[in-house]
Order: structure tokens, then sequence, then C-alpha cells
């Protein structure tokens, strides 16, 4: 964890990929109760902490940015804010019970060994707990347009400090959520065209 970038927040606005994500991540959410407990994993500036903590639920945010987490605290009293990496500790370091949600946007692209993370979260869920998660998309017809645009370098560029090291698809995202102990497998297309989409939001149960 010693290379993380911490993007350097300076506010509370979204951040470029809110306003798309904002629909799905809310409907694969599902019905949440004025009680229900929310664990947004790599929360930034808490934007989407923020949002559940409107709806009533008792959240919690975790990440490693010291400039995110600070602001974050500043702009939401109301929710708890903890720097902490996305891994397998989750839970047992917040000290706290399973959560009915897990959320995280924007998250997994950036991990070089994600496994630990969405185990991570698996087990701070509780049976029946459900995680939304997000990342930007990648498939056959949105790579060849890239490429045919001569793009692709722009796309997945390589000088980006602090930038996206895996590249997902519903089918590897899908394996990755299932490997961990996930069911009920669900997917959403956010922002542009069908498949040629800017992120994919995808949701897995903890089975019972």
């Amino acid at each position: 964890m010693s290379e993380y970038n911490d993007y350097g927040y300076t506010d509370t606005r979204p951040f470029h990929t809110a306003a798309y994500l904002l629909d799905p991540v809310l409907s694969l959410a599902g019905s949440l109760g004025p009680a229900a407990r929310v664990l947004d994993v790599g929360c930034g500036n808490g934007f989407f902490a923020g949002l559940f903590a409107s709806k009533g639920c008792e959240v919690t945010g975790v990440d490693l940015s010291d400039s995110g987490i600070a602001i974050a605290r500043k702009a939401y009293p109301n929710v708890r804010f903890e720097t902490l990496a996305a891994d397998e500790q989750i839970l047992a370091k917040l000290g706290v019970a399973p959560f009915d949600l897990v959320i995280s946007t924007e998250v997994v692209e950036h991990l070089y060994a994600p496994r630990p993370y969405v185990q991570g979260c698996h087990a701070a869920l509780k049976p029946g707990g459900r995680m939304v998660l997000s990342t930007p998309y990648n498939g056959y017809l949105k790579n060849l347009a890239l490429a045919t645009l001569g793009a692709y370098d722009r796309h997945h560029n390589p000088l980006w400090d602090g930038g996206h090291v895996k590249f997902w698809s519903h089918a590897t995202l899908a394996t990755l959520l299932k490997e961990s102990g996930f069911g009920n497998i669900q997917f959403r297309g956010a922002g542009r065209l069908p498949w040629l989409w800017k992120s994919m939001v995808m949701s897995g149960d903890r089975m019972p």
C-alpha cells in the first residue's frame, strides 16, 4: 500500500463518474430500511456514503486517502470514516457487526490483488447482505472501437500514476464475485450506449 495515490480531494463534489453511476448503484442496492447499515469501501470524499446517510442509513466509509477522509468527516459528521485498506481485515479492523450492504465504486480496477478486497467485502456482510460495485467496462466491441479510433493508448494509459491496473469485463468481474462466495449476480451498464458503456455496476449477495 506504500504506492497508494491519494488523488488530492479538495471538496465534496461527486467524482466524475458519480452522475451516471447513481441510478444503477441505487437500483442494485434495492430497498433499504431506515436502520440499514451500509459500508462504503473506497469512499473517497464521502459522496456516496453521504447519499446513503441522507436516506437514513447508518453508514461507515473507509479509504486510504487522507485528503478524502478529512473532507468526508467534515462534510458528513453523522457518518463514521476511517483510513483503512480495502482487504480481508476490513470488518475486524472496524470492530463492528456485519453490514446489510457494501458499496464500492471505481475501486477494483486500481487493485493489484483484488481477491482480498472482495473477500473482505463478503466477510463484512450479513448472510443475505449485498455488495454493489462498479468499475470501468471493458468488452470486445468497446475495445475494438477504441483501437479503431486510435484511442486505445489514451484509454489504457500506462503513464497515469495511480491509474487502472486491472481491466474488467462482465465475465471476469462475475467470476471474481463468485470465487468469493457471492451469488445472485446482477449487472447494469452505466454511461454511453449499450456495449460501449463507460462503467458497469454489478451486485452479488452473500448467500444465507
